[in-house]
Formats: C-alpha cells, structure tokens, sequence
C-alpha cells in the first residue's frame, strides 16, 4: 500500500503520499482547528482526499509533538497541549478505521533525514528542530531509537548545560521546570532573550535579519544563542557522539549556525579530536511529513 504521512503541527495539519523512489504522489494540507474533536476530523478528511487521489487505501503515520506514554496509552509532553491526557492514537485509529503509526514530529524529521537526506548512510544521526520549541529525535542504522519509555531525544527538557551566572535560574518552562533548554535555543527562547537584553520585542527571524544587516545588539543576541546551543549540543555529542547533526525548523535556516557552531560545541566535548557533520535537513519543512510516511517500513 502506498504510504501517507501525516505532519500533525501547532498551526497546520498536512498529509502527503510517498511513492516507491521517495517522490511525494500527493499533498494537502488543512489549518489546525485548534481543538482535539475537529482535529481528529481534519486528519480523517486528509486522508480521504489523498486516499481519492490515489485510488486506493493506504498506510498512515503521523508525526507530532510529545508521545504516547506507553504504560497508559495517552499524550504526554506534548507543546499541542490540550493534546496531552488524550488517547490520541488510538482515537485517529477509530476516526480513520485502520492502524496507524505514530511518532513525536522530531523522530519522524530524523527517520526522513537518515533514509534519504542530509544523514543518508550515516551510522547515528541526531536530528534537532528548532522552532517555537526545541525537539530532537535519534536513529541508529536507519532505525528510530525511541527508547524504554518511548522519550528518546527529549533533549529540550534538559537543564541549560554549564550555565553561566547570568542565566540561573532561568526562565520557567510550559513543561514546569526551570531553565530547560528549550527556553533558551527556540525562536521564543531567542525572541525572550533579546527583549530582557535589549528591550525590544522581536521574532526570531526578525532578530536574525537585524544581525546580518549589522545590528550589533541583534548580532550579540544571536551570538548567545550559538554559544548555548553549541554548550546542548556538546551535551548530546558527550552523550553518544551522533555522526551527523541534522537540523531543522525556523532557527535551522541561520546560515552562520554551521560555520559559527563547531567552535562552540569543542570546548565542551570530552576528547581533543571532536568532529561531527551539521547540516540543515535536505528536504527541508517537508521532512515531517515525508519521516511520518516512512514509519510503517521502520517497525
């Protein structure tokens, strides 16, 4: 059967089908309702446009924020939260009529990227989004590494390793706890930052647009944000030393990110010898939905 994926995000819901050689055969894409009853229904209505398409049933997988507590069957830790506490698979199941494979949006960005993209060939790739949060995903030998308790990658919801003064003891976390890194390396982390620094509110993308031009107040807020990001990432690599860093989300498209990183991850590996490949995702915004698809040849 031919493979659909399903990229379930924070403001758009989007389905694609796969065919044999990786090309995407369909797409369609809904707005997310922003409530859990018509979210469900906005997933069964893509999947029946694809499924008209293509003139057949098909397999679905979906990728979304958080994960399935496999000791009680519901979402936790999901950003999406009203999405927490709820059996999320098993209710897309009952809306869709079949089985379905889901994954957290990070696994199914690492699963695309290892099969076909930017970690093709690669022995471990570690894939991190960096967008309104911070998610991560790990694939070993072209299999998703989800763990015991299926919270593999959750590197966002660690503690800001080797903080400095300055930055104790943080802001608080929508997880609960303080100073995660995810407060620190997203777009709202960055966009925070640069307000308490600066005084001006910003996005993101506006901030990095103000450091290219030569704003030297942008410049220092997004020198900040390499040098903790690089102080996480050191962290991973200590942990399990990935071959290729594959990034995606809003924050993955600073082109200094690549050149600027490497010396900010250095000081903090354990071995004078450190080398790893980063690289923004090959397939881009797509990889989601394309990792998604993939979920049912993985298992």
């Amino acid at each position: 059967m031919i493979p659909i994926g399903i990229d379930f995000g924070g403001t758009k819901i989007e389905a694609a089908a796969l065919g044999a050689d990786g090309s995407i055969r369909a797409r369609t894409r809904l707005p997310n309702p922003g409530n859990y009853a018509e979210a469900l229904q906005t997933v069964r209505v893509l999947v029946d446009d694809l499924e008209k398409q293509l003139v057949g049933r098909c397999t679905v997988g979906v990728g979304a924020p958080g994960s399935v507590d496999p000791a009680s069957g519901v979402m936790r830790n999901s950003s999406t939260v009203w999405l927490n506490g709820r059996r999320f698979r098993e209710d897309l199941e009952l809306a869709l009529g079949r089985s379905i494979r889901l994954a957290n949006d990070a696994n199914c960005l690492a699963l695309s990227e290892s099969v076909d993209g930017a970690g093709r060939g690669a022995h471990t790739v570690f894939a991190v989004i960096l967008g309104t949060g911070c998610g991560g995903g790990i694939v070993v030998d072209g299999r998703l590494l989800e763990g015991a308790n299926g919270i593999a990658g959750e590197w966002g919801h660690i503690t800001l390793p080797w903080p400095k003064a300055d930055e104790y003891p943080g802001s608080k976390c929508w997880c609960g706890r303080y100073s995660c890194i995810e407060t620190w390396v997203s777009g709202t982390g960055v966009a925070r930052d640069h307000l308490l620094c600066s005084g001006r509110s910003m996005s993101a993308e506006s901030i990095v647009q103000c450091a290219q031009r030569g704003d030297a107040v942008a410049a220092a807020t997004v020198g900040r944000f390499i040098d903790r990001l690089g102080r996480a990432l050191a962290m991973i690599c200590n942990l399990f030393d990935p071959d290729v860093l594959v990034f995606g989300g809003g924050l993955s498209k600073v082109s200094e990110l690549y050149e600027l990183l490497p010396g900010s991850i250095k000081p903090y590996v354990f071995g004078a010898t450190w080398q790893a490949r980063l690289t923004p995702a090959s397939w881009g915004d797509s990889s989601g939905v394309r990792g998604a698809a993939r979920l049912w040849a993985s298992v």
